[in-house]
Protein backbone atom coordinates (compact mmCIF):
# COMPACT_ATOMS: atom_id res chain seq x y z
CA UNK A 1 0.00 0.00 0.00
CA UNK A 2 2.85 2.29 0.79
CA UNK A 3 4.36 1.66 -2.42
CA UNK A 4 1.47 2.71 -4.16
CA UNK A 5 0.86 5.91 -2.73
CA UNK A 6 4.77 6.88 -3.50
CA UNK A 7 3.98 6.27 -6.74
CA UNK A 8 0.97 7.55 -7.31
CA UNK A 9 2.95 11.20 -6.15
CA UNK A 10 5.78 10.46 -8.24
CA UNK A 11 3.71 10.04 -10.89
CA UNK A 12 1.82 13.37 -10.30
CA UNK A 13 5.09 15.22 -9.91
CA UNK A 14 6.06 14.27 -13.36
CA UNK A 15 2.53 15.12 -15.07
CA UNK A 16 2.66 18.58 -13.38
CA UNK A 17 2.78 21.21 -15.26
CA UNK A 18 6.19 23.18 -16.35
CA UNK A 19 7.10 26.40 -15.94
CA UNK A 20 8.36 27.43 -18.72
CA UNK A 21 9.69 31.42 -19.55
CA UNK A 22 8.16 32.20 -22.63
CA UNK A 23 8.91 34.92 -25.55
CA UNK A 24 6.18 36.81 -26.94
CA UNK A 25 6.65 37.34 -30.75
CA UNK A 26 5.19 40.01 -33.10
CA UNK A 27 5.13 41.55 -36.62
CA UNK A 28 7.87 39.07 -37.77
CA UNK A 29 8.48 39.36 -41.49
CA UNK A 30 11.08 38.11 -43.89
CA UNK A 31 12.13 40.76 -47.20
CA UNK A 32 11.51 39.36 -50.27
CA UNK A 33 14.31 38.23 -52.89
CA UNK A 34 15.22 38.33 -56.62
CA UNK A 35 15.47 35.44 -58.45
CA UNK A 36 18.53 34.06 -57.88
CA UNK A 37 19.42 35.87 -54.68
CA UNK A 38 20.98 33.75 -52.01
CA UNK A 39 20.41 35.32 -48.97
CA UNK A 40 17.21 36.99 -46.99
CA UNK A 41 16.59 38.71 -44.08
CA UNK A 42 14.18 38.13 -41.52
CA UNK A 43 13.01 40.51 -38.69
CA UNK A 44 10.58 40.38 -35.38
CA UNK A 45 9.82 42.50 -32.08
CA UNK A 46 10.84 40.12 -29.07
CA UNK A 47 9.54 40.33 -25.71
CA UNK A 48 11.01 38.03 -23.19
CA UNK A 49 8.94 37.34 -19.38
CA UNK A 50 12.20 36.18 -17.83
CA UNK A 51 15.83 37.38 -18.89
CA UNK A 52 17.06 34.99 -21.79
CA UNK A 53 18.66 34.67 -24.79
CA UNK A 54 18.57 34.20 -28.53
CA UNK A 55 21.20 31.60 -29.62
CA UNK A 56 20.10 30.30 -32.99
CA UNK A 57 17.30 28.88 -35.14
CA UNK A 58 16.76 27.08 -38.28
CA UNK A 59 14.58 27.17 -41.49
CA UNK A 60 13.74 25.04 -44.12
CA UNK A 61 14.06 27.65 -47.08
CA UNK A 62 17.65 27.97 -46.30
CA UNK A 63 21.11 25.66 -45.70
CA UNK A 64 21.98 27.97 -42.41
CA UNK A 65 20.46 30.50 -39.94
CA UNK A 66 22.45 32.99 -38.65
CA UNK A 67 22.17 36.08 -35.89
CA UNK A 68 23.27 39.42 -37.66
CA UNK A 69 23.87 42.47 -36.68
CA UNK A 70 24.51 45.88 -39.19
CA UNK A 71 25.15 49.31 -38.79
CA UNK A 72 26.50 51.91 -41.30
CA UNK A 73 29.38 53.86 -39.77
CA UNK A 74 30.99 56.76 -41.45
CA UNK A 75 29.09 55.81 -44.62
CA UNK A 76 30.45 52.46 -44.36
CA UNK A 77 28.02 49.44 -43.73
CA UNK A 78 29.73 46.96 -41.24
CA UNK A 79 27.51 43.71 -40.68
CA UNK A 80 28.67 40.80 -38.38
CA UNK A 81 27.60 37.10 -37.48
CA UNK A 82 26.94 37.40 -33.26
CA UNK A 83 26.54 34.08 -31.10
CA UNK A 84 23.44 35.02 -29.38
CA UNK A 85 21.14 38.18 -28.88
CA UNK A 86 20.10 39.35 -25.02
CA UNK A 87 16.15 39.26 -24.42
CA UNK A 88 16.24 41.01 -21.34
CA UNK A 89 13.15 40.59 -19.00
CA UNK A 90 10.15 42.69 -19.89
CA UNK A 91 12.23 44.61 -22.99
CA UNK A 92 10.97 44.15 -26.28
CA UNK A 93 14.14 43.84 -28.71
CA UNK A 94 13.46 44.52 -32.05
CA UNK A 95 15.11 42.73 -35.28
CA UNK A 96 14.71 44.99 -38.05
CA UNK A 97 16.75 46.54 -40.89
CA UNK A 98 19.84 48.14 -40.25
CA UNK A 99 20.02 47.00 -37.24
CA UNK A 100 19.89 43.44 -35.43
CA UNK A 101 18.15 40.65 -37.59
CA UNK A 102 18.49 37.08 -38.42
CA UNK A 103 19.65 35.64 -41.64
CA UNK A 104 18.57 33.04 -44.31
CA UNK A 105 21.73 31.78 -45.89
CA UNK A 106 21.74 29.55 -49.22
CA UNK A 107 18.53 29.81 -49.72
CA UNK A 108 16.76 27.02 -51.82
CA UNK A 109 14.26 29.04 -53.82
CA UNK A 110 13.31 32.82 -54.53
CA UNK A 111 11.10 34.11 -51.17
CA UNK A 112 7.92 35.59 -52.79
CA UNK A 113 5.85 38.59 -51.38
CA UNK A 114 2.43 37.16 -49.93
CA UNK A 115 4.56 33.59 -48.83
CA UNK A 116 4.53 32.38 -45.28
CA UNK A 117 8.57 31.36 -43.97
CA UNK A 118 8.62 28.65 -41.61
CA UNK A 119 11.44 29.10 -38.91
CA UNK A 120 12.75 27.97 -35.34
CA UNK A 121 14.00 30.05 -33.28
CA UNK A 122 16.37 28.83 -30.36
CA UNK A 123 16.21 30.32 -27.03
CA UNK A 124 18.18 29.67 -23.35
CA UNK A 125 17.02 31.01 -20.32
CA UNK A 126 19.13 31.87 -17.40
CA UNK A 127 18.99 28.31 -16.38
CA UNK A 128 20.68 27.38 -19.49
CA UNK A 129 17.64 25.24 -20.58
CA UNK A 130 16.82 25.76 -24.26
CA UNK A 131 13.40 25.36 -25.69
CA UNK A 132 12.30 26.06 -29.82
CA UNK A 133 9.74 28.39 -30.90
CA UNK A 134 7.85 27.88 -34.10
CA UNK A 135 6.67 30.89 -35.92
CA UNK A 136 5.55 31.59 -39.35
CA UNK A 137 6.80 34.81 -40.79
CA UNK A 138 5.22 36.94 -43.58
CA UNK A 139 7.37 37.61 -46.79
CA UNK A 140 6.97 41.64 -47.59
CA UNK A 141 8.59 43.83 -49.98
CA UNK A 142 11.38 45.94 -48.75
CA UNK A 143 9.18 49.25 -48.78
CA UNK A 144 6.72 47.59 -46.53
CA UNK A 145 8.73 47.72 -42.99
Amino acid sequence: MHRNLLSLLLGLTLVAPALADSVKIENAWVRATAPGQKVAGGFMNLTADADMVLVGGSSPISNAFELHFMRMENGVMEMRQMKEILLPRGKTVSLEPGDLHVMFIGLKNQVKPGQKVPMTLIVKGADGKEQKLDIQAEVRKASMH
